[in-house]
């Protein structure tokens, strides 16, 4: 504006919405347009940062969880060469090739630092994405995905959001054949559903597998297979006050019996003694609760997973001993839901891992119902069982693509499209629902991995 001042010409501002890069124009009156191009522009790095930006933001993530939680929860480093070692072995002992990319609110836009297994960490400033616009499409996004009313209201907010955050570092992942995205997110965006993130034709989920953390510091990064670890089942179809889950005693049976092994407890049987005694026993490293989890506002008490005899608050999960050798490596929650918008709902289910102790969780932004969720599920153990299967998330990737395919779907009382079964009878009241496609994001974008993505 300065320059136009002096050359007392216009300014105009284009900006390119995939890179960020930015064309200034002054037409100056009887003399040709001149024109500055300006590569992204980034605000200069603070002295800390010109030593380690990752490790600086990591620290920043790391302590908002900590004050959440009210304790001390790790003394790990995670510096960028740290990093980028753990993402060259997890790609030796796996054959996936992942990212972290860091995503944070600046005074001049969203910002963007992508980790990558091998040189340096990439750096970008998407300026129009600033905190208000942002969380504007944030909601809009959010409320347009879960109206399955409008099969594709969602497009417009969506494939902003795909422009702001996947469009500035996408040749990046296509120039270095990646398949694994693990995001770790600033207040206000750890509840997008990247999942459903669209770029006019396809989901981000078509391209790769996506995962979700607190910070690196706070997350187990080493791997472990988990194809012959047993499965603990638990869970609850009455409740009380709260909504009945149908579906709770075929998945129980399907996940513990058909898909996986392992043990299953049911309504009167899933109480926190039981919970506590069982999942210690043998000891169990996947643990899977169909039940209603809560996430509500204010400090970690108020959120909780409802038991038979009692509500098992968040602030209490680390009691349960999932963090003693050997780690529970998989906790499920399959009837899961929080609040958009509320930075202290939003941290505590960010955080689920990390207080329940487990090396990864499984759960869902929103309520999905019923038919869904069973559908989820099973799709989840039936792919996290296959051989070429190596990570969690690819996992998920598979069992969200097969609805969204519609390759998994209702019809005639049953669930069908799960591997060998060849259909999995629905209750009742459920089957009374007739034919369904599960198609729309609403059904499948919700559930993600917080924790390790391995």
């Amino acid at each position: 504006l300065r320059v136009g001042n002096i050359l007392q010409a216009d300014t105009e501002i284009v900006q390119n919405p995939e890179t960020g890069d930015y064309r200034f124009n002054w037409t100056i009156p009887h003399e040709q347009t001149l024109s500055l191009n300006v590569n992204n522009p980034i605000p200069p790095l603070g002295v800390n940062q010109q030593e380690d930006i990752v490790a600086e933001i990591d620290q920043l993530f790391e302590d908002q969880f900590e004050e959440y939680f009210g304790e001390n929860l790790t003394d790990e480093e995670v510096t960028a060469e740290s990093l980028r070692e753990t993402l060259k072995t997890i790609e030796q002992q796996t054959g996936k090739r992942a990212v972290v990319v860091y995503a944070r609110h600046l005074t001049e836009g969203l910002e963007l630092v992508l980790v990558l297994p091998e040189d340096t960490y990439i750096r970008k400033l998407i300026p129009q994405a600033n905190f208000i616009t942002l969380e504007q499409t944030v909601e809009e996004f959010y409320e347009t995905v879960t109206d399955i009313t409008e099969s594709r209201g969602y497009l417009a907010s969506s494939q902003q959001l795909y422009q702001w955050f996947i469009a500035p570092i996408e040749s990046d992942l296509e120039d270095l054949e990646i398949d694994t995205l693990i995001f770790c997110m600033d207040a206000g965006l750890r509840q997008l559903p990247m999942a459903a993130l669209h770029d006019g034709k396809q989901f981000l989920v078509e391209k790769y597998s996506i995962g979700s953390i607190p910070s690196v510091s706070l997350t187990n990064t080493r791997y472990k297979a988990v194809k012959d670890t047993p499965i603990l089942g638990m869970g609850a179809s009455t409740f009380e006050e709260l909504k009945p889950l149908p579906a709770v005693p075929i998945e129980l049976k399907v996940i513990t019996q058909h898909l996986w092994s392992g043990d299953s407890f049911l309504n009167e049987q899933f109480t926190l003694n039981t919970l506590k005694s069982e999942s210690r026993r043998k000891p169990f490293e996947i643990i899977h609760l169909a039940t209603h989890a809560d996430f509500q506002e204010g400090d970690s008490s108020n959120s909780y997973i409802q038991l038979w005899d009692t509500k098992l608050r968040l602030n209490q999960l680390r009691q349960m001993g999932w963090h003693l050798p050997p780690q529970v490596e998989l906790l499920v929650l399959s009837a899961c839901r929080t609040a958009l918008g509320n930075i202290e709902t939003e941290l505590g289910f960010a955080g689920l891992a990390v207080q329940a102790g487990v090396k990864s969780a499984l759960a869902s932004f929103w309520y999905v119902n019923d038919e869904s969720t069973l559908a989820l599920m099973s799709g989840f153990y039936q792919h996290l069982r296959q051989p070429d299967i190596t990570i969690k998330t690819e996992a998920l990737r598979q069992a969200q693509l097969a609805m969204l395919r519609g390759e998994v779907y209702l019809e005639e009382g049953q669930l069908k499209g799960i591997g060998e079964l060849e259909g999995i009878d629905l209750p009742q009241e459920l089957a009374a629902r007739g034919n369904q496609v599960l198609s729309h994001p609403y059904y499948w974008a919700g559930f993600t991995m917080i924790g390790s993505p391995w």
